[in-house]
């Protein structure tokens, strides 16, 4: 026998690896791809003999089975590997562009926690000419070549900024540049995560720089592998288990039968995760049957029971965290990652869910679950037979932000075959809704499902060998089809069985065989094409995501170390569909929903297009589609074009609201009524696995925006530098006219800086709004204010009259007599506001009395009194009931001076009779004194005279 027949023999006796090969560039997740690019080639197998390229491309070397190709013209090109045998390989049609775009921002990211800052440094790379760590992506500084190309290209003005997609935040280096490097600071943030690295349109040589996007978040330290602990793995000969955080897709985990392996930067780095012994035995050491990622740590399924393994514990929950003992079958975590999302009757959203044969439960933190549904709940909800058998067969997250699917048995016999239901619960409602779904299969089948990432609820399903899709709201339901075997995918890969389904934001669906062939098809598509090999069938390997929303394969291998390789879906499913001649029906789709969050207040409306092009008679439209309360009214205005034998439709869509909150019955009863939060999409009305982009999707929530708060104007910002103190409030001066003074601590904390006023001064408060993101703008609308602490020694300069009032208006007096149950700051409010200007409502009354609702343009302003000083604590609130859904508030000081006080009336009447008793008393006494000084001169001379004596 021939070298050739040993050769093909030896690989039919071991049935191991397959012949297969790959191709590769400089650029990171295949960013570039052009006729400037070096493509590297790569054969894996015994057979190759040379490579077959066009006469547009050249090899470096035509006969190994590793060389380089360069193709200088672009389009598609065929490259196949000629082996040995009379089987032929697979061959590929490699898309080559043409494009001005060839150098990459690289970036190094250096975090510091103690303010909780992230300092990014930037240079510019050229693929084709970088160093090996540069094309690894671990240098820590720039090569030769990329200090001297980014110098260059700074000297042409070029500078970096980060730009984030859901704040529309951008920050810029500070500094000059240093070293070839730019230097941008950012703070750390849990939810403006999506970032993208941005140039100025600068060429060098003809060449651009390629926008960079990536998800950056707080970093998240693995879990620290300890001396003498031990390995935990999942039963020998098994395949791969993985999960990643759906908001951060870089901190992964992977458990293999040997090991679990764990990583927070896309496993350019990884780690093993291992456990203390003496806490499982060995063989529970190795029967993981299912793992879950959190930020707290991770969750391990081991033989019915959960274990949390974080930082310093491997803990076994049960009881104390109101879970099971025993006899969990699956737990699972979020898909899809919705940073912002509105919640109407809960404050939390859980973060994994936990189940048993009968039970659902909740995780919301590692040690608080709550029991959700149990299979008895169920039955009488669904209205079971109590003669029929209702398990919990699966459990999955929604593409929904709120729900969570989950997927029933229900059988009589249960001999032969059983029926698969699925109802859909809302955590924020609790509500749950029987879909019109049933799926017949055998009572042995496990049926897993992966809801899609759109606004309907749209979900893909399967077992060992077929995938059911389930599209449009479960309206359109089928088994995946191929062109061959009836949709059987274990006949069309040598009778694997199907190990796992990735699905991305992109709508690109992979179905991934345990022996590593890969189906492909994409969002509401009915048939699967198989893509070109790329792994070998030995090799078990996993599908992640990178931190840039691109796919790569990580390979595990039986000595306990891992690889892992970008993998090039775009490029892959443009030559399978070049080869099946497969086309996209129309040209281009654009739109200008470019956030995936919107939150409309009272009277906020939301508008985007959507533009198609296409070629002229097809007949292609725009689809709107909404999931979720009717709280919006949607109107459309299409405008079409035609020119050059293309049609451009282009449609722009309105949510409005029109609701009027004033005077109704039930004021908060209709404000639940009509917020909520809706799933909105848009997509063309034909799509096939050549177009290149999946539906839009976006949120539509109508609430309370939290981030909102008014501030009066020309208020500082609270201090904190002085200290507290007292003042008292005259009784009299009081509301309640209670029987002392009030005595009270003024808090800088919570009233900020007073402003102060003189007596005569009048005070018009203007009220701005603001959010996280600063300034919004001058409130126009109604609101009301008052002291509070009771007093209510002030008044208004407006009359209700010169307001324009037909009938007495409310005021505090008023409002507080009504509501007379209620404290004061709930007596009055936009709940129950009704306007003075129309003769329908309200009663005549007296119009001189002072008006006391404020606005920006009714020059209303706040009088002081005259004969006394004071500190004055306000509370403003928004009075109008169409504003905002938010009960927005806010607090002022304002000290009065200037007034000389008038003293006290018994002090004045004190004093006069003091003075009173003092002027007669020095009268009397001058009186007194007068009449002894004239009783004295009347009865004795002043001078006497002297006689001569006669002498005898």
């Amino acid at each position: 026998m021939s070298a050739q027949g040993v050769a093909l023999l030896l690989l039919w006796l071991n049935g191991c690896s397959w012949a297969l090969w790959r191709y590769y560039t400089n650029t990171p997740n295949y960013y570039i791809f052009s006729t400037r690019s070096t493509i590297k080639l790569e054969y894996e197998g015994t057979l190759f003999s040379e490579w077959s390229v066009p006469s547009t491309c050249s090899v470096k070397n035509k006969t190994s089975p590793k060389t380089e190709l360069r193709c200088s013209s672009p389009g598609f090109h065929t490259i196949r590997p000629i082996v040995k045998g009379p089987d032929l390989e697979e061959e590929r049609y490699l898309s080559v562009d043409s494009t001005l775009v060839c150098f990459l921002w690289y970036y190094k990211l250096i975090n510091f926690s103690h303010n909780l800052t992230q300092v990014m440094i930037l240079w510019v790379v050229d693929p084709e000419n970088a160093d090996s760590h540069e094309l690894q992506w671990n240098a820590s500084e720039p090569s030769l070549n990329s200090i001297i190309l980014s110098k260059q290209l700074a000297s042409l003005g070029q500078k970096p900024s980060i730009n984030t997609f859901l704040k529309k935040k951008v920050y810029f280096p500070h500094g000059k540049m240093k070293n070839g490097t730019w230097q941008i600071s950012m703070p750390m943030s849990v939810e403006d995560v999506i970032k993208e690295i941005k140039g100025y349109k600068v060429a060098f040589q003809d060449c651009f720089i390629a926008d960079f996007l990536l998800v950056l978040a707080f970093p998240l330290s693995t879990i620290p592998e300890i001396p003498g602990f031990l390995p935990i793995s999942s039963p020998r000969g098994s395949q791969l288990m993985s999960d990643w955080l759906a908001c951060l897709v870089s901190s992964a985990i992977v458990v293999a039968d040997m090991e679990t392996f764990q990583s927070n930067d896309s496993f350019r780095t990884w780690s093993r995760i291992r456990v203390p012994p003496n806490i499982l035995t060995d063989d529970e050491r190795h029967s993981v049957s299912d793992v879950n990622l959190s930020y707290n740590g991770v969750f391990f399924l081991i033989k019915g029971t959960l274990y949390l393994k974080n930082v310093t514990t491997f803990t076994r929950l049960g009881s104390n965290e109101n879970l099971p003992e025993g006899g969990i079958i699956g737990i699972t975590s979020r898909k899809w990652c919705w940073l912002k999302y509105l919640l109407k009757d809960t404050e939390r959203r859980s973060t994994m869910a936990i189940w048993t044969r009968n039970e659902v439960y909740l995780g919301y933190t590692p040690h608080n679950f709550v029991k959700i549904m149990t299979t008895e709940k169920l039955g009488k909800i669904l209205n079971i037979s109590p003669a029929a058998t209702l398990t919990i067969h699966n459990v999955e997250y929604t593409g929904h932000p709120l729900e969570l699917a989950l997927l029933l048995n229900y059988c009589v016999t249960c001999n032969v075959v059983k029926k698969i239901y699925l109802v859909i619960y809302n955590e924020d409602t609790k509500q749950l809704v029987h879909q019109d779904f049933a799926l017949t299969v055998t009572t042995d089948s496990f049926i897993i499902p992966r809801f899609l990432y759109s606004a309907l609820p749209q979900l893909i399903l399967w077992d060992k060998h077929r995938i059911y899709y389930c599209y449009h709201n479960f309206t359109d339901i089928g088994v995946l089809q191929t062109p061959t075997e009836s949709g059987n995918l274990s006949k069309l890969s040598h009778d694997s069985i199907i190990h796992d389904v990735f699905i991305d934001y992109y709508g690109y669906i992979l179905v991934k065989m345990e022996n590593n062939i890969m189906f492909y098809f994409k969002i509401n598509i009915r048939d699967a094409t198989k893509l070109h090999l790329w792994t070998n069938n030995v090799t078990k390997s996993a599908i992640f995501l990178h931190t840039s929303a691109e796919i790569y394969i990580l390979n595990v291998f039986d000595n306990g170390t891992i690889r892992i390789q970008d993998y090039p879906i775009r490029l892959e499913a443009q030559s399978v569909a070049f080869k099946t001649n497969e086309k996209c029906p129309f040209m281009a789709f654009y739109h200008n929903a470019s956030h995936i969050y919107h939150l409309l207040d009272k009277g906020q409306n939301l508008s985007v297009w959507v533009q198609i092009v296409y070629p002229e008679n097809i007949g292609l439209y725009m689809i709107v589609e909404s999931y979720g309360p009717k709280i919006l009214e949607e109107k459309n205005y299409i405008h079409y074009e035609i020119a050059l034998g293309y049609c451009t439709k282009t449609m722009k869509i309105t949510f409005s609201q029109n609701v009027n909150y004033e005077a109704v019955d039930d004021y908060f009863q209709l404000q639940y009524q009509n917020t909520g939060l809706m799933l909105v999409q848009v997509r063309p009305s034909e799509y096939t696995k050549a177009c290149p982009i999946g539906p839009k999707v976006f949120q539509i929530a109508v609430g309370c925006d939290t981030s909102k708060f008014i501030v009066v104007k020309g208020f500082k910002e609270k201090e904190y530098l002085h200290p507290d103190f007292f003042y008292s409030i005259e009784k009299s001066y009081l509301r309640d006219r209670p029987s002392e003074n009030l005595r009270v601590k003024y808090s800088w904390k919570k009233y900020g800086s007073p402003l102060r006023l003189h007596f005569r001064e009048k005070f018009h408060p203007l009220i701005q709004l603001y959010n996280d993101n600063g300034y919004v703008e001058d409130v126009e609308a109604n609101f009301i204010v008052w002291e509070i602490h009771g007093r209510d020694d002030y008044s208004f300069n407006n009359t209700m009259k010169t307001s324009g009032c037909l009938h007495a208006a409310q005021t505090w007096k008023s409002m507080t007599e009504l509501n007379k149950h209620l404290p004061l700051e709930e007596a009055w409010g936009p709940e129950n506001y009704k306007h003075c200007f129309s003769y329908a409502i309200g009663k005549p009354g007296d119009l001189n009395q002072p008006y006391e609702i404020i606005n920006k343009s009714n020059y209303n302003h706040l009088i002081w009194p005259m004969h006394h000083t004071g500190m004055y604590v306000f509370r403003v609130k928004i009075l109008d009931p169409n504003y905002s859904f938010c009960p927005l508030t806010a607090v002022f000081a304002i000290e009065i001076y200037g007034v000389i006080p008038s003293p006290s009336g018994y002090l004045v009447a004190s004093l006069l009779l003091l003075l009173m008793l003092l002027f007669f008393s020095i009268l009397v006494l001058s009186y007194f004194h007068y009449m002894r000084i004239y009783r004295q001169y009347i009865y004795t001379p002043i001078y006497k005279t002297e006689r001569k004596q006669k002498s005898n």
